[in-house]
């Protein structure tokens, strides 16, 4: 066993391996402070025949780590949730470029929280435990990389911040890279300028270096197996090179039609004449063929932009397609709205709900509500492909959590807009960055829905093809330009500043300049786009949607809580079940009252005032007979508060038995005529009924009361 400690800005980090998981062919433990996580990494022998790199990694929190059991009926963990399979993306995605090109056997990396001190955030310790098990491993990896959360906390950014200072803090930034250079980012900010973005990527990187150094220290001490050697399959180079001879030339030509469904059916086309040309010539070479017909298509639109400075479009690099905004386009939702930017189209939708319809959320960092959502869907047909539909998969996910944190800035707070809100969009169309039209047409739908967003959000998604040493950025990229470029930067954000971002690329990393000069024109293409939409709504609308809950709040006197919500609950069902309304509340004495129109919160609202008005002095309450006892009947004049009503104010005339006339459920007219100082109530109907002349036997002080002195006269004659 071989275990290591080390201080990085006053957190103490550990890595230790030999003792857990042995069978794997890399195992460590990650921890800092109470937080250790287990990282293995196995690979089999033989390589996959998949077309693509078969890399697997999965990132789970078990409950016992923090001392806790899972809810629900089965009591166990199932299947991951949406911050594990975030966490699992983390992972993923700075080491997969990092594998040799052409290693193409199946590798799983597997993360497992063990331990949790509730403080202390462990996916980024996952990106340190990969690297260092694939590095002691015999797993083809030799490239050291660390990750690490950088946060802000009085004006300084701090390394790894708890779950406490995240929630205080204004912004948020994931980082993982080499010694040399940044491989991923991902978070969210409070409108950060550019500037000082790439402040906090300088001061993450200084420390993912520092992480690196302590990785090296460890694998000095390791007794490294040797590295499994692979073969990469040789292509035949005479069919590598006929195919090049007759076909790059119209490939190259294909690759500038306009239209991706035309651009992709006629390098289809292509493809079929090469696999019917050389079919009987190389039998059973169909992929092969594809395989370097595809080579070929990179090839040609790499060139093409970087030499020729064109795109497959005939933009210009900075150049975003054309927008068109729409909204209010669904007759019945809270608010909608449809962006659309060239070939890609997402139909943003707005629900307005109440406190009930909270996300509630069981994490190791502990429980809690969810009042802001925002779902991503993409349905195949967007991309004109049968699929099955099935739930979210580990990309809807992603994109729809940087989706939802690009616009979190500026939602309002919920003293000043109790509603929960929910945002759907389904991608009606893609081609390139969906994720990017979501926030834009997000954006839209609150407006339309007439929640107070603070600013307009818009989001661009950035690319970057390099080779040896010249390099192009492309704003709005297309998903060609995507799958075959070697970057992808998306930047969201207000006039103001910078509110979400993600960046991955397919090389070893990217330079500061680069990612500068990257996030300047960005900054532009938002603008630009923030301009469109301000042409279709400028700010949120005055009023909700008539379809949408009307949502009042009251402050009522803690104590009167407990009457509101009556014993078991039966009082709060009858305001609700008789008003139609919603009605939560808080332990501060905050109701909140949910109702679809004015008839409803009014009724609610009468029958809330009734339960915690207090009885006054000499106002007429209508009462319901309780009970009736020898001296007198009791009497509800208002929800939970009864008041005596004594036989001899029960008539002009005198009563010689209660019953003779009320009895149990009777309602009738009754007047306060005194409340004491423990808050008991004396009633009068006699004072009510005509005929009723007030006497010196009948006169009360001001206090309600009657004249003590000439009650004990009575008393002694």
């Amino acid at each position: 066993m071989i275990r290591k400690t080390k201080q990085i800005d006053g957190r103490e980090f550990s890595l230790e391996t030999g003792r857990v998981a042995r069978q794997a062919d890399g195992s460590v433990l990650v921890g800092e402070a109470g937080t250790t996580v287990l990282v293995t990494a196995v690979s089999s022998e033989a390589l996959s025949d998949r077309g693509y790199f078969p890399l697997f990694v999965e990132y789970r929190e078990k409950f016992y780590a923090a001392g806790k059991i899972p809810g629900g009926f089965f009591k166990r963990e199932g299947r991951p949730s949406e911050r594990e399979t975030l966490g699992a993306r983390q992972i993923d995605r700075p080491i997969r470029p990092l594998f040799p090109e052409g290693f193409m056997s199946e590798v799983q990396v597997a993360c497992t929280v063990l331990s949790s001190d509730q403080q202390h955030q462990a996916d980024v310790l996952g990106i340190v435990g990969a690297s260092l098990a694939l590095n002691i491993s015999n797993i083809p990896f030799d490239t050291v990389l660390s990750g690490a959360r950088v946060g802000m906390k009085d004006g300084e950014f701090i390394l790894n911040p708890t779950f406490d200072e995240v929630e205080e803090g204004s912004f948020e930034l994931v980082i993982a890279g080499s010694d040399d250079a940044i491989i991923m980012v991902e978070g969210s900010a409070d409108e950060l300028s550019e500037a000082k973005l790439i402040e906090a990527l300088d001061f993450g990187h200084v420390k993912i270096r520092e992480l690196n150094a302590f990785q090296r220290e460890l694998i000095a001490e390791c007794e490294i197996p040797e590295k499994r050697t692979f073969t990469v399959t040789e292509v035949d180079q005479d069919l590598q090179q006929r195919l090049r001879h007759d076909y790059f030339q119209e490939i190259d030509q294909r690759c500038r039609i306009r239209g991706k469904h035309i651009r992709a059916k006629a390098l289809t086309e292509l493809t079929d004449q090469a696999l019917e040309k050389y079919a009987e010539e190389f039998p059973e070479s169909e992929k092969v063929i594809k395989s370097i017909i595809h080579d070929l298509e990179r090839e040609a639109v790499r060139k093409m932009i970087l030499e020729e400075k064109v795109r497959t479009d005939g933009r210009a690099y900075d150049e975003v397609r054309g927008i068109e905004c729409e909204i209010a386009i669904l007759p019945r939702t809270h608010g909608s709205a449809l962006f659309t930017r060239g070939e890609t189209q997402s139909l943003v939708v707005t629900t307005l709900g109440t406190s009930q319809d909270e996300q509630r959320i069981d994490a190791l960092s502990g429980e809690s509500w969810k009042k802001y959502m925002l779902h991503y869907n993409f349905p195949p047909y967007s991309v004109g492909e049968v699929g099955f539909f099935r739930g979210p998969g580990r990309r809807e996910i992603g994109h729809g959590a940087l989706a939802e944190r690009a616009i979190r800035p500026v939602i309002p707070a919920d003293e000043d807009f109790p509603y929960t809100i929910r945002v759907v969009s389904d991608i009606l169309e893609s081609n390139g960055s969906s994720s990017m039209a979501t926030v834009c047409g997000g954006s839209l739908a609150l407006m339309d829905a007439g929640v107070p967003v603070r600013k307009a959000v818009a989001g661009v998604a950035m690319g970057m093809i390099m080779e040896e040493g010249k390099y192009a950025i492309l704003t709005d990229i297309l998903g060609l330009e995507d799958h075959l470029g070697d970057m992808d930067f998306k930047v969201t954000g207000t006039r103001d500043g910078v509110t979400g971002f993600q960046m991955d690329v397919k090389i070893s990393g990217i330079s500061k300049e680069i990612m500068t000069e990257a996030l300047e024109q960005a900054r532009r293409a938002r603008i630009h786009i923030l301009d469109i939409m301000d042409g279709t709504i400028e700010k949120a609308k005055d009023d909700i949607s008539p379809y949408a809950p009307k949502i009042f709040q009251i402050k009522v006197p803690v104590d009167k809580i407990r009457e509101i919500i009556g014993p078991g609950g039966k009082m709060i069902r009858h305001i609700q079940d008789t008003s139609g309304a919603k009605i939560d509340i808080e332990d501060d004495g905050t109701v909140t009252i949910a109702a679809i129109d004015k008839e409803s919160h009014d009724k609610a609202m009468a029958l809330i005032d009734e339960i915690t008005a207090e009885p006054e002095l000499d106002k007429v309450y209508m009462g319901r007979v309780r009970s009736v006892v020898q001296f007198g009947a009791f009497l509800e004049i208002m929800p939970g508060r009864d008041g005596l009503l004594h036989i001899s104010e029960i008539d002009i005339n005198r009563v010689e038995r209660v019953e003779d006339v009320l009895n149990v459920g009777d309602e009738i007219e009754v007047k306060v005529v005194n409340i004491d100082r423990d808050g008991k109530i004396r009633l009068s109907r006699k004072v009510l009924l005509p005929g009723y002349v007030e006497n010196s036997r009948d006169s009360r002080d001001e206090g309600g009361r009657r004249d003590r002195g000439r009650r004990d006269n009575r008393k002694r004659h």
